[in-house]
């Protein structure tokens, strides 16, 4: 079992203002096999938080720690993060002109690894993953993410998810964009990332639509840069009734 833990996390970002507090003092600890969904208002942290693991330059940690099984992950460069088994699914995938999938997704598994994946499995493996998640065969030879709707390029990143074996997935919003059926499509993928091999994963989203098909373990509310409430799969099902009022009048 490997550990994802995050202590007393303060992170902030340069304004014309000045410095600008976003999160302020969160403190989560996620272990493989384990599914925590994370929901609040906009401007809350959540996104802060999912790029601040990954190692977003923007976003600076003015104390706090992450370690990865006990490992400084601040120490690590973004790289680094990645071949140590931390994977983040963007909100807005970029585009990658000139690049084609084929070429990315074995050049990535190779720098993941360490080593080159045997090319008979590896395209047998890219054949299925592409099959599962409902992405047309034609799609390997196009740069990635060039002139891809927003649900396709969701489905890419859980292509990445699923040939790349992270021990943990952050999810930014992967719901977001979606219409029933891809979320559905995209949302069977997580699961079967998470089935294949001990994954820990870290679901940021606003709405509980996507928590009917990725069931969470526990369930943590963002607002204002901290954790106001943390419980199981109910107190999901509590916010889509009573919505965020009650914690941001007790923020305010």
């Amino acid at each position: 079992m490997s550990t994802l833990e995050i202590k007393d996390l303060h992170v902030s970002i340069d304004t014309e203002q000045g410095s600008k507090e976003i999160l302020k003092g969160v403190t989560l600890t996620i272990n493989t096999g384990e599914t925590h969904a994370i929901m609040g208002p906009n401007g809350s942290g959540k996104s802060t938080l999912a790029s601040t693991i990954a190692g977003h330059p923007r976003y600076n940690v003015t104390s706090g720690t992450i370690t990865l099984d006990g490992e400084d992950v601040l120490a690590m460069s973004v790289d680094a993060r990645a071949r140590a088994g931390l994977f983040l699914a963007m909100q807005y995938p970029v585009e990658v002109p000139g690049v084609t999938m084929t070429n990315f997704l074995r050049t990535a598994k190779t720098a993941i690894d360490g080593e080159a994946p045997s090319l008979r499995h590896w395209t047998k493996d890219v054949k299925s993953a592409m099959a599962g998640l409902k992405i047309d065969a034609d799609f390997a030879g196009r740069n990635v993410n060039e002139g891809f709707s927003g649900g396709e390029k969701k489905r890419v990143e859980i292509l990445q998810l699923e040939l790349f074996k992270p021990k943990f997935a952050i999810l930014d919003e992967t719901d977001s964009g979606l219409d029933v059926d891809a979320l559905k499509v995209v949302s069977e993928g997580v699961n079967r990332a998470a089935e294949g091999h001990e994954m820990g994963t870290l679901l940021i989203t606003h709405y509980t639509r996507i928590l009917r098909y990725i069931k969470p373990d526990f369930v943590h509310v963002f607002v204002d840069g901290r954790v106001a409430e943390q419980g199981g799969p109910d107190l999901a099902d509590r916010l889509e009734e009573e919505g965020y009022d009650r914690f941001l009048a007790v923020g305010a």
